[in-house]
């Protein structure tokens, strides 16, 4: 092992980006994760003393491209929640209330799902949940969102809660059960399926869109932070080119010296 260089492991870092006779190039994403275990080797190494030094030590993964993420126009997020279901019945009252409420806060989906019912104060329009790291929040709680959730727990909820064995929580299954995240995320497709979008929606489309859209409609990126719940605004920073990439468009179909 002593007879390994840095160009050695700087080569191999290079090779993996380019096809060979041994096989096609890998992507950035698979590139990078095999650099890292390369080091992560090579410090072992150099940990137990089987080599004099680290040869890998300044030799740096390929960068990534960064994912934006997907948000929807908001003419799609209204339809998305209307097409939630029928709304005489219990059914469509929760599924309605959970949509509403995962664009209306831009929760989590496992947030909403763990939701008490005296996490949330109709009173005051807030909704108090539960993050990563146990980290709690206060969110306020938009008028849709709070009609729509209101409806539920007094037309909804009751007849799904006589049949279970009692539970706060305050999203259920037609057995009176908690609803599970899965069960949650069939929720959310069903109503992408009736509404006919044509992107693929996810249960972090409505948190992306919820995010999104405060940044295009002037929020400061520290205050969208903290109704997310990103530990460092540098997380949150990523729609900040979402919105850009969106006036950038806008600039270029309306301004009359722009193209």
């Amino acid at each position: 092992m002593a007879a390994i260089g840095p160009n050695d492991v700087a080569d191999f870092a290079a090779s993996l980006r380019t096809a060979s006779q041994f096989g096609g190039a890998l992507s950035a994403a698979s590139a990078a994760r095999t650099v890292v275990s390369v080091r992560g080797f090579h410090r072992f190494a150099l940990l137990e003393g089987l080599t004099p030094l680290d040869p890998s030590c300044d030799v740096q993964p390929p960068s990534t491209s960064r994912r934006l993420p997907k948000a929807l126009d908001y003419s799609d997020v209204v339809k998305l929640i209307g097409c939630a279901g029928d709304l005489d019945s219990a059914i469509g009252l929760r599924d309605r209330a959970l949509l509403e409420l995962l664009y209306g806060t831009g929760a989590r989906i496992s947030e909403a799902v763990n939701l008490e019912v005296d996490d949330i104060d109709l009173v005051n329009r807030t909704v108090t949940v539960i993050g990563k790291g146990d980290k709690q929040r206060k969110l306020p709680l938009g008028d849709y969102a709070a009609r729509a959730i209101d409806a539920y727990l007094i037309r909804g909820r009751t007849l799904f809660a006589v049949k279970g064995r009692g539970t706060a929580r305050v999203f259920l299954n037609t057995r009176g059960a908690p609803l599970s995240r899965q069960s949650a995320w069939a929720v959310l497709k069903a109503s992408a399926e009736r509404a006919e979008l044509s992107s693929k929606v996810s249960p972090h489309t409505l948190r992306h869109s919820f995010a999104t859209h405060l940044l295009e409609g002037g929020a400061d990126v520290r205050v969208v932070q903290e109704l997310l719940g990103h530990a460092s605004v540098t997380t949150t920073q990523i729609y900040t080119l979402v919105t850009a990439d969106t006036l950038k468009q806008v600039y270029l179909t309306s301004h009359p010296r722009a193209l």
